[in-house]
Formats: C-alpha cells, sequence, structure tokens
C-alpha cells in the first residue's frame, strides 16, 4: 500500500522533472502540509498539462478511494466549487468558481515570491487554504494574511486549516480591495487571475515588497507576473512563463463576440495567417496586447475544417469586431465592422513586433500606477 509520504514524493519528483519545483525546502513543506487535508471528498480533477496527464475526471472517496488519492498527489487542479455554489461540483457543464490549484502552478508561483521566515504576506484568494497553509509554514502562521470573497468557500477553508494544525489571519472580503488593516506587506500571493492589477496592492507593499500573479489580459490567456514596488512607490512587474485561473469575480469577463450590422461590414483578404501571430509565441501576444487596446479574442475550429478567429472589444458587445477564416486551401478571408479595424490594428501590432525584433516575453514588463497598467518593451517607462 501506498503511503502519503511515498505519495508526496512521488509527486514532488515529477514537480522536479518537468521544472515545476527546484527549491528542496518546498519538498519538506509539502510533508508538513499534506494536500489531500485541503481536497473534499467530491470534485472534478483537470490536468495541469493535458498533453502529460489524465483525462479531466470526477473524484469521489467514498466510490474510489483509490483514483481519489491519485488525483490529490497528481499535476492536477480540483475543482471544489461551480457557479458561486449553485451547481454540483462534479458537473462539468457548470462554470468553475473555486478549486485548489496544481501544484505545478502553485510551487512556481510561491518560489517566484520567495517568502522567507518572519515576512508578512497577504494571501489573496484563500480558496480551500492549502497556500494559505504552505505560506503559514515557511513564514509562521501569525504572518499571514488570507482574503476569500465567497463566505461558503471562507468556512470551509477555515475548517480545513484548523484540522491541519495552522492559524493564519482568515478574512472574508473581495480581494480586489486587499487588506489595508494588515499592510504594510513584505509579500502579496495572489491565486486568481487578474485583468488589471489594482494599486491597492501596490499602495499595501513596502517599497521593495513583492507580489505574483497571474495576470489574465481578456481573451489573451495569461502570464506570470511579479511585481516589485520601486522608490517610487510604483509596481514593476516582470513576466515569467504562462499562467490560467479563474479570474477574480469582481473582474470576471462580461466578453462575449457578436455579430451585427454584417451588411455593412467590410470584406476583404490578407496574407497573413492569424495562426502565425498565434504560433509566433509570448512575444507577439504580449505585442498584440500592448498595441491592440481591450482586445477580446476567440479561436474556433469549424466543421470544414476552416480555423475562424473572431475579435471584438472587451465589454462592447455592439462594438466593433472582425472574423478571420483561414481555410484549408489558405485563403484568409477578413470581415470587420465599427469605428476599429481590428484585424488591421492586429496585423499593424504584429509588423511592429518583427520590426522591434521578435522579442520574447523576457522583454517586457508592466508599470503599475494610480493610472492603472501598462506594458512596455525593454525600458520601464516614467509614470
Amino acid at each position: 500500500m501506498t503511503t502519503t509520504d511515498q505519495r508526496i514524493d512521488q509527486l514532488a519528483d515529477a514537480l522536479e522533472a518537468s521544472g515545476d519545483l527546484s527549491d528542496p525546502t518546498w519538498r519538506r513543506t509539502m510533508h508538513v502540509v499534506p494536500r489531500h487535508l485541503f481536497v473534499p471528498e467530491r470534485g472534478y480533477a483537470l490536468p495541469c498539462r493535458y498533453d502529460l496527464g489524465p483525462a479531466e475526471h470526477v473524484i469521489d472517496k467514498a466510490a474510489d478511494p483509490e483514483q481519489w488519492w491519485a488525483a490529490v498527489y497528481s499535476d492536477m487542479s480540483i475543482i471544489t466549487q461551480r457557479d458561486d455554489g449553485a451547481s454540483d461540483p462534479t458537473d462539468p457543464e457548470g462554470s468553475a468558481s473555486s478549486s485548489i490549484s496544481a501544484p505545478g502552478i502553485v510551487f512556481p508561483f510561491l518560489e517566484l515570491l520567495g517568502p522567507t521566515k518572519g515576512e508578512r504576506i497577504l494571501d489573496i484568494g484563500t480558496g480551500t487554504g492549502w497556500t494559505a497553509a504552505l505560506l503559514s509554514d515557511r513564514v509562521g502562521a501569525e504572518n499571514v494574511t488570507s482574503v476569500e470573497i465567497d463566505p461558503a468557500v471562507a468556512a470551509q477553508a477555515a475548517e480545513n486549516l484548523r484540522a491541519a494544525g495552522h492559524t493564519p489571519t482568515l478574512i472574508v472580503g473581495d480581494g480586489f480591495e486587499g487588506w489595508p488593516q494588515g499592510a504594510p506587506y513584505d509579500g502579496i500571493h495572489v491565486t486568481a487571475g487578474v485583468s488589471d492589477i489594482p494599486h491597492a496592492w501596490v499602495k499595501q507593499l513596502r517599497p521593495g515588497g513583492r507580489a505574483v500573479m497571474p495576470w489574465m489580459p481578456e481573451g489573451l490567456g495569461g502570464f506570470q507576473v511579479k511585481l516589485t514596488v520601486n522608490p517610487d512607490g510604483h509596481g514593476i512587474g516582470t513576466i515569467h512563463g504562462r499562467a490560467g485561473y479563474m479570474l477574480l469575480r469582481s473582474q470576471r469577463s462580461s466578453s462575449y463576440w457578436k455579430e451585427h450590422h454584417r451588411g455593412e461590414a467590410q470584406v476583404t483578404t490578407t496574407e497573413l495567417p492569424p495562426k502565425a501571430i498565434e504560433d509566433a509565441g509570448d512575444g507577439a501576444e504580449l505585442a498584440l496586447i500592448m498595441n491592440v487596446p481591450d482586445l477580446f479574442v476567440i479561436r474556433m475550429l469549424m466543421g470544414d475544417g476552416t480555423m475562424s478567429y473572431r475579435l471584438a472589444v472587451v465589454g462592447d458587445p455592439d462594438g466593433p469586431w472582425a472574423s478571420i477564416d483561414s481555410s484549408p486551401t489558405g485563403e484568409n478571408t477578413v470581415t470587420q465592422y465599427g469605428d476599429r479595424r481590428l484585424w488591421d490594428e492586429a496585423e499593424n501590432a504584429f509588423t511592429w513586433w518583427r520590426e522591434k525584433g521578435a522579442p520574447g516575453a523576457e522583454r517586457f514588463g508592466l508599470l503599475v500606477t494610480e493610472e492603472g497598467t501598462r506594458l512596455w518593451l525593454d525600458d520601464p517607462p516614467k509614470a
């Protein structure tokens, strides 16, 4: 019979092999804070990497305990709530609203934050309480404050943490506001996606303090971001890979693609297949985010083999839109409507990116001030 310690070591070995666990002290923390204490008996498991892990599936400890244990100690996120508690978490038709994140993204974020003993940490998005417990082991529970917006999720997290023997300060509130009563913090750890980084987080960090978060511009995936507060009190962000999380509830997307005024739309062709931008990597994607404000993108494979890309403006379903249909024969038909030609803007952004030497994500960064979040290339702009 496989013991819990053996399961933890097997998971840690896999994370080390994939490059998602490099600090060996987190392996010790994985034993001190075993993940199974924070996973409900029923949930829905999703692989961190679909090409490497098992397919998504329901887990039920009573019905199939071995499958439950296998999911808990694998690189899978586990959905614990859907539709803010209105739906069964095991029903894939519902919209996921809370989970315990996959270890393969939890530990890269914790290593990026780099908390040390005695530092004061604000944890935004308590969820099941697992990351609050991991942080408590690292810096001391008295130094961790964790904020959760959902009262039911927060109550369950409190039970999980008590059972696991950890006592961070737990707050029911909107993490978008941080928790100014406990500021200043040495670090902020965010477990929800954010499309526009709240300046409140920067204000609640001490000079030199840092925050880590999944930055998720609308419709264009997400990135691991580390912010550091400079002497001027601004947040300077660096990009460290991909990340995808559920968005902060106050920033949930209201975006969708809506075709309207079709008879007034302009139809042209393009020599640039949209997939060329998609395949160009993170740097090209960041160029679009930087140069095409509020862009929202949907990618669909049609029944006849045509790849269709739909572009719209975030939060403006009656605004400009574009569709680019790439047929299997190589023809790219562009249809655009509105006061902005979104595909033209995307093409121009891609041209700009190539003229800049096709920079990778490491050459981009973020500036966070009271005016908002700005993306930059090579050198931070002056606020």
